[in-house]
């Protein structure tokens, strides 16, 4: 099994910054794929951003250029530094983990957090 604890959501203005972490344990950390998704009042859960066990990486078009994606090896965290964030990133992120898999979707992955608020003013 594996438990992740995400942190550093809040409120800031539009064109603020925002780093969120997520801390993995019950796993190899380098056996993991590492999403991050997000889900807004009244609409599906989406993907935002992956750290595939490779050590590829991928983001959604919405973000792309704004946010980006990062972990540490020895720490067992990985990271989403948000840039210029828009009143239309508002939403509860997750940070999602799966082994061994290259893959985008939530329903294949297998471990979540909690979720953390992320509110941007206009």
């Amino acid at each position: 099994q594996v438990q992740l604890v995400e942190s550093g959501g809040g409120l800031v203005q539009a064109g603020g910054s925002l780093r969120l972490s997520c801390a993995a344990s019950g796993r190899s950390f380098s056996s993991l794929t590492m999403g991050w998704f997000r889900q807004a009042p009244g609409k599906e859960r989406e993907f935002v951003s992956v750290s595939y066990y490779d050590g590829r990486t991928n983001y959604a078009d919405s973000v792309l250029g704004r946010f980006t994606i990062s972990r540490d090896y020895v720490k067992n965290t990985v990271f989403l530094q948000m840039n210029s964030l828009k009143p239309e990133d508002t939403a509860v992120y997750s940070c999602a983990a799966n082994q061994w898999r290259l893959t985008n979707h939530p329903r294949d992955y297998d471990y979540w957090g909690q979720g953390t608020q992320v509110t941007v003013s206009s």
